[in-house]
Order: structure tokens, then sequence, then C-alpha cells
């Protein structure tokens, strides 16, 4: 019995070991939006001021979505990239937005003036606006009345970076080539500003100590958007086309070729950033298709068109100066010119949806 009664004891304690013993519990998942900062609306928002200069510095956005709304006379800078923008009942404002990865909506807005970079621009029940604008699609008013438009010209160093960080290509800008969803018979909803107009007569350079930190220049020349006459009628009836291809060096090549035709009295109509196939190839560069079409793997092209008399002699001579080590496309007489930026820019407004 004695061994009976052993076996039995060690088999009490065992189960009272087993109760005795704390569940095993696992440790909860983690998820990524666990972890994330807690976004205050707060700080993406101005909302009921007058009469103030307020503003976000370089990264303070970063990204998000940013509200303006029941603003009078008042100075606002955004030195961020946004997701979105929504200025709505804002009067007599000048506002600075830095690169919108998306859409910027002015509704019920009256005698503001902006300058504005973004994936899509759209005004409703706006009136006397001044807009100094970069728009990778074609600009949209609605209802809206004496609306102004001028291209884009700003600079500071962070600039660049916060164009990439929204998707924005600095050689895509339809700034004048304005949709009016409602027309009216005989009157202009919309013009373009004088071509003389200056950036610091509609936005000036911030006062406040916090945001004079941001080294801003407004000097056309300086502008991370390449200044273009967009739809003003052109000087000269002949225009050359320039394709630079992608590598290490597209944007500085095309940069440079710009500061150069430029400076000796040439106009620059209009810039793209698109990405060609071969069969592109043949319809744009025609009996040269074979020479460029390898390059097209590289990526996207840009493309650049000069206006002026001279112009297809004056960038042949600048690119084979300058340039002598890089395949450029450039148009290979005054005659065949036309035909070039019409292919071109044809072929590009179809790939973009323009």
């Amino acid at each position: 019995m004695g061994c009976f009664f052993s076996k039995k004891s060690k088999k009490k304690r065992k189960d009272s070991d087993q109760e005795q013993s704390p569940p095993q519990t696992e440790e909860p998942k983690q998820y990524s939006w666990d972890t994330r900062d807690k976004v205050d609306p707060k700080d993406y928002m101005f909302n009921g001021l007058k009469d103030q200069t307020v503003g976000r510095l370089p990264g303070k956005v970063a990204g998000q979505q940013f509200v303006i709304q029941e603003c009078e006379n008042c100075n606002i800078y955004i030195f961020d990239h946004s997701a979105t923008v929504t200025i709505d009942d804002c009067t007599n404002c000048r506002i600075f937005l830095g690169p919108i990865k998306g859409s910027v909506f002015f509704r019920d807005c009256k005698e503001c003036k902006c300058v504005v970079a973004c994936q899509q621009f759209r005004t409703r029940d706006c009136r006397k606006m001044e807009v100094f604008l970069c728009c990778a699609t074609q600009p949209i008013i609605e209802s809206s009345t004496g609306v102004k438009f001028a291209c884009f010209q700003y600079y500071y160093p962070e600039l660049a970076f916060q164009f990439k960080d929204a998707g924005l290509s600095i050689f895509n800008n339809n700034w004048s080539s304005i949709h009016d969803f409602t027309p009216v018979s005989g009157e202009n909803n919309w013009n373009l500003l004088p071509e003389d107009s200056s950036v610091l007569d509609a936005v000036p350079l911030p006062d406040s100590e916090e945001l004079k930190a941001v080294r801003v220049a407004t000097d056309p020349n300086k502008s991370i958007i390449p200044v273009t006459r967009g739809q003003r009628p052109k000087k000269s009836e002949e225009s050359c086309l320039v394709v630079f291809f992608a590598g290490d060096y597209t944007t500085a090549n095309a940069r440079k070729l710009i500061d150069e035709m430029t400076g000796k009295g040439f106009m620059l109509v209009q810039t793209k950033e698109v990405a060609m196939k071969p069969h592109d190839a043949n319809r744009v560069f025609q009996e040269k298709a074979s020479e460029f079409t390898p390059l097209l793997e590289q990526g996207p092209v840009v493309a650049l068109e000069f206006n002026g008399n001279g112009v297809v002699e004056g960038c042949h001579s600048i690119v084979k100066e300058v340039f002598g080590g890089t395949k450029v496309f450039v148009s290979e007489s005054q005659a065949s010119a036309s035909g070039d930026v019409d292919n071109f820019y044809n072929f590009a407004d179809m790939q973009m949806g323009i």
C-alpha cells in the first residue's frame, strides 16, 4: 500500500503544479499603423486667420494633406511637398504652395495671388486671382472669372528634392493650357499675365523671422521650373526641337542648353519629359529613328522647343560646342523643324492624356 500511496501523491503534485503554472500568452502582433506617429490635423491647417504671416518650413508637412480656409489678408507659405491642398473662402491672401503630389482646389476665393506647383489645378466659384503655376495636367477653372496665369518662377535649395518627393517633373508644365469648364459666350474668364510680371508683385518674400530661414530666390533665371512662353504667340515662324535622352546628366544638360539659348535671345516655348517606345521613335525621329531607338530603353526623354530667327542654326552650334560627346536630337533644318515639333508634342500630349 505504501507504494500505491507514493504514486498517488506524485500524481497529485503533478496536477497541482499544472494548476499553479501561469498561462502562456502570445505577444500581441504589431502592425505598421500601430507604430506611426499620431497626426494632429491642426498641424496641417490654417483656419480663420486675418492679417497674419504664417507658414510651414521644409520637412514640416512631409507629404500630408493641407487645408487653408476662411483666411483674410494673410501671407501664407507652405515650403514643403504635400499630398493635396484645398483653399476655401479666402480673401485677399498671398499664398505659396510647394509641390503637390495630387490636386490643389481653390473654392469661393477672391482677390488671391498664388504661386503653385501641382499635378492637378482647379478653381470653382473664384474671382480675381493671379496664379504663377506649374501643373502637370491641364488646369481647370469652373464658375470662375478674372483668373490670370503666368509660369511658375521660384527657387529655394530644398525645392528640387520636394518635386521628386511629389512625383513631379520640372519639365512637365501646362500652365497656360487652361480649360474653362463653364465658358460664357462672348466673355473670357481667364487670361495670361504680362510676360514681365514678377512673382514678388504677387507673393512677397516672407517677413517673419522663422520663414526668413528659407533661402528664396525669385529671379526667373534661377527658377527650378524653366520659364516658358506657353500659349503666348511665337515671335518667329522658326522653331527647333531638341531631345535629350535619359542619363546621369539629362536634367543638367537640358538646363545648360536653356541657359545658353535664352542667353542668346532665343525663346523657350515649351518643355516635356515623357517615356518613348521604339515605334514612337519612328513617328518622331523618322529617318533618324534607328540612331536613337536604342537610347529609349534608358528612360524618359526631355524635349525642348526653342523659337526665334536663326534658332535651328543656333541650336546646332551650341549642341556641337557644349555637348559634343552626347547623343542629342536636333531638328535638321528650318523646313523640317515645324514638323518635328508637331510630331513630338502631339505624341507627348496623347501619352499624358492632355
